[in-house]
């Protein structure tokens, strides 16, 4: 029951998301809500990146370098194709992440520089957040952006 609960968390996530995800172009990439926030390209690069090296902290090795995470968007380009490739291979991630867990690791402690120590479902939990929570940015942007 639990697998089946966390798998439909990601299925959900993957779905809500998808809405703003699904609309970013190399048309509109370059669009930011205001001259300090970072382009729709950059948010979406972050989301991909971040999964992958939010992968590591449940043992989950990766090629993905780090490129966005706390770093400033300088107007470089980001190809969309590239960033949508990483969020689809990350949502595959979670979901076979969830398949080959068993639910007594779901508690066990991981030590993160963001959180301090969590379980693994509070990272997970995270995880899909981060995803809205960009998501939401990206649609918002979407709506009132500029170049």
């Amino acid at each position: 029951m639990q697998k089946d609960v966390l798998l439909e968390m990601v299925k959900q996530n993957q779905f809500t998301s998808h809405f703003s995800f699904d609309r970013v172009t190399e048309e509109n990439a370059s669009l930011r809500l205001n001259h300090k926030t970072a382009s729709i390209g950059f948010i979406y690069r972050h989301i991909g990146e971040t999964i992958h090296l939010f992968g590591q902290f449940f043992g989950i090795p990766t090629d993905v370098s780090n490129t966005t995470i706390g770093q400033i968007d300088t107007g470089q380009p980001y190809e969309v194709g590239y960033s949508r490739e990483l969020i689809e291979r990350g949502y595959r991630m979670l979901q076979d992440l969830v398949e080959k867990s068993s639910d007594e690791n779901w508690l066990k402690p991981v030590d993160t520089p963001f959180f301090g120590t969590v379980s693994r479902a509070r990272l997970f939990a995270h995880v899909l957040f981060h995803n809205s929570h960009h998501a939401g940015q990206i649609s918002m942007t979407l709506a009132k952006g500029s170049r």
